[in-house]
């Protein structure tokens, strides 16, 4: 999928229906914005001098990436974030005029109040930190291992919360209920690795050294003396570290058996003497038998540090991390501070955004669904949401096709298969029932009073679904984000509106594009049904095994295969990517971009066609391939990139561009590459799964 797993993403009170979108705002109340330019396939945008058969993504990227670096603002542009900024354009224009609005009420005062007050930067600044003085003080009071405890309990009940997270979601073994997960968390830097290696070339150590002054630097915008200020930093340092040491890597939380690990409230307490779980619960409103405690080595270490660590040094802790939590909503030199390293520094980011697209992605993160509802009445047409209908459904014929003409594959487990198959649930451009916001309170008051607001309303929402029935009509990504995912404890597959545009989805587009744009992007979520995450959840989205063992043995000997395709690839100075880390993304690739491929063919056979007929000197199949291609054009600053190769599960774009298509015989012939081309992989090394 194009997000990560929502069992490792993720990613209330009783809820009452709001009102349709159209009785927020009559339509015609706010002129519609005018949006960038749309920016799909065009065959003026590939470069002839290179050769198609020997690299796909440098003939049809390579002349569009040299003439798009990166924006000093972001530290990656391509395909997505160009679809962003149309969505973000968008969200400005409804934003604004909510917040313009006289008399504002429902969702729009709440977005229109969250856009004023993040847009008042004078009165932002006159208040410097004077809005989180009371929790520095609360902070600054601390005495005991016991006023530590109390303290992570009332921060999560604000809907904060710091050392781990929290939230429900549904049980992996009864996927129908919601429990509550605790996850390791607490590291401020990407992964564990850059707490306890030095790095290529020292790059690690150079971040921890630059963490450090950063750590000193915001404490003294806070008003902490320096020399009282560069200790406390290296404290904190010293305090993640050890918490680094008992977390899992990103690789080693890929398997569910990572994520899930239930245990009674009676046992946890046992397991926690100095954080007991009981009253953990008990602060955050809820009532539970259990939960999931999901990496216990994890929590039992930081039991031990609750009396083990001096309280001075757990306030160092606390103090940046609520002074960074609230960083982007306070004073310029906080804000700034934070941009300086975790952007710049970690990643590569020359400029801050704009402070209106910093504000959205406030009002997105707090009340996005809100600001969702308001976005598709103006920009989702209705015939763009029955369109995608029907290529999911011949995506899934075509699936199911290759599901049942397997060779590898028992008929015990093709049956299971097909019981998962037939369960899928599409969603396609919004929800259909929209989530209330009654008993939020927002004003023109503060922004970090909106915010905290919000924070504690939406924890409390997410709180009071523990131990409820799962609403399956629920969504895990808001109308106007550009991306895509699968949830395995659902087997739902969903499309936010955004995404339906060019090049992913045109609706007047030929098939060709369709299919090798927006087709492979729903049989790539399908297809995380069955890759090395998915395949382990059943029908009815619980974490159950439902292969023979020949089969599962099989299975795992062709994801090998392809783990040692991406492990050969090279990103970039000398860093190879991590096959392991991306499988579940290339299964879903390679799986996806067949299943579009016979979905498209089918769809070429109705009309009578075979896929020959040119269009700008490039066959109907030509052109399958190369918007496939189009979709993962993507610049990134260095930084970023190297970052995302330790962290991120989706392989660089370019290898996502040429891994799948150079394992697939539709494509060798489509172009006439030959075998020794670097986009035909001989029989030897070709990977064939689903």
């Amino acid at each position: 999928m194009l997000l990560s797993l929502a069992i490792t993403a993720a990613l209330s009170a009783c809820q009452k229906p709001a009102a349709p979108a159209a009785d927020a705002a009559k339509p015609g109340a706010a002129a519609k914005t005018e949006l960038p330019p749309l920016a799909g396939f065009n065959v003026n945008d590939l470069d002839p001098s290179k050769n198609v058969c020997s690299n796909l993504a440098d003939f049809v990227n390579s002349k569009w990436l040299a003439a798009n670096p990166v924006p000093g603002d972001k530290t990656s542009w391509g395909s997505f974030e160009m679809l962003d900024e149309r969505s973000q354009a968008a969200s400005k224009g409804i934003a604004e005029a909510a917040a313009a609005k006289p008399g504002a009420v429902g969702i729009e005062k709440l977005v229109g109040d969250l856009y004023a007050t993040g847009m008042d930067d004078a009165r932002i600044e006159r208040a410097g930190i004077t809005p989180i003085q009371p929790m520095l003080a609360r902070i600054d009071a601390l005495k005991t291992p016991a006023d530590i405890a109390q303290y992570l309990r009332e921060e999560f009940a604000a809907g904060r919360g710091e050392v781990f997270s929290f939230g429900a979601e549904a049980d992996f073994k009864n996927s129908s209920q919601k429990i509550g997960y605790a996850y390791q968390g607490g590291l401020s830097l990407p992964e564990k690795a850059y707490y306890l290696e030095d790095g290529p070339d020292g790059k690690y150590k150079a971040i921890r050294d630059a963490f450090v002054k950063h750590v000193s630097k915001q404490l003294q915008n806070a008003g902490v003396a320096a020399a009282a200020a560069d200790q406390q930093a290296k404290d904190v340092l010293a305090f993640e570290t050890r918490l680094a040491k008992a977390s899992l890597s990103p690789i080693e939380m890929r398997d569910p058996n990572n994520q899930y690990h239930y245990v009674s409230m009676a046992d946890a307490d046992k397991a926690s003497p100095n954080f007991p779980w009981s009253a953990f619960f008990k602060a955050n409103g809820v009532t539970a038998d259990g939960f999931s405690l999901s990496q216990p080595a994890f929590f039992a270490e930081f039991d031990k540090m609750l009396t083990a660590v001096p309280v001075a040094q757990w306030q160092a802790y606390l103090r940046i991390n609520a002074i960074d939590g609230m960083a982007p909503f306070l004073a310029a030199k906080f804000n700034d501070e934070r941009f300086d390293f975790f952007s710049r520094t970690l990643r590569g980011q020359k400029e801050q955004k704009p402070r209106w697209k910093r504000v959205l992605d406030t009002v997105e993160g707090t009340a996005g669904e809100a600001l969702g509802q308001l976005y598709v009445q103006q920009y989702f047409p209705a015939d763009s949401k029955a369109k995608m209908e029907t290529l999911v459904q011949n995506l899934r014929e075509a699936l199911k096709a290759r599901i049942e003409k397997l060779d590898w594959m028992s008929a015990e487990t093709k049956q299971k298969a097909m019981e998962k198959w037939a369960s899928f649930t599409p969603k396609i451009g919004y929800p259909d029932k929209w989530r209330s916001w009654e008993g939020l309170s927002s004003s023109r008051g503060g922004y970090v009073q909106n915010v905290m607001a919000a924070a504690k309303f939406n924890h409390d929402f997410d709180m009071a679904k523990i131990g409820k029935p799962v609403d399956r009509s629920e969504w895990g990504m808001t109308p106007q984000t550009v991306n895509a995912y699968y949830n395995p404890l659902m087997n739902e597959i969903v499309f936010p509106a955004a995404i339906l545009q060019p090049p992913f989805f045109d609706p007047n587009g030929d098939p060709a594009l369709n299919y090798g744009g927006i087709g492979a992007v729903i049989g790539h979520e399908m297809l995380h049904g069955y890759d090395d995450q998915g395949s382990q959840f059943d029908a009815k989205g619980n974490f159950n095994n439902w292969w023979t063992k020949a089969d599962l043995t099989g299975f795992q000997s062709r994801t090998d295969r392809l783990v040692k395709q991406f492990d050969d690839y090279v990103a970039i100075d000398g860093l190879h990517v991590k096959g392991q880390l991306t499988l579940g993304e290339n299964i879903a690739d390679l799986g996806g971009l067949n299943v579009a491929w016979d979905a498209y063919q089918n769809a070429l056979k109705a009309a009578g066609k075979g896929g020959g007929d040119k269009i700008d000197g490039y066959s109907e199949n030509q052109r399958f391939f190369l918007n496939w291609a189009t979709v993962w054009r993507r610049n990134f600053t260095p930084d970023e990139a190297k970052v995302r190769l330790n962290t991120d599960p989706h392989a660089p774009a370019n290898f996502r561009a040429i891994g799948a298509p150079s394992n697939m015989p539709a494509f060798a012939q489509a172009f006439s590459c030959k075998a020794g081309d670097g986009m035909v992989r001989d029989a030897g090394h070709q990977v064939v799964i689903w």
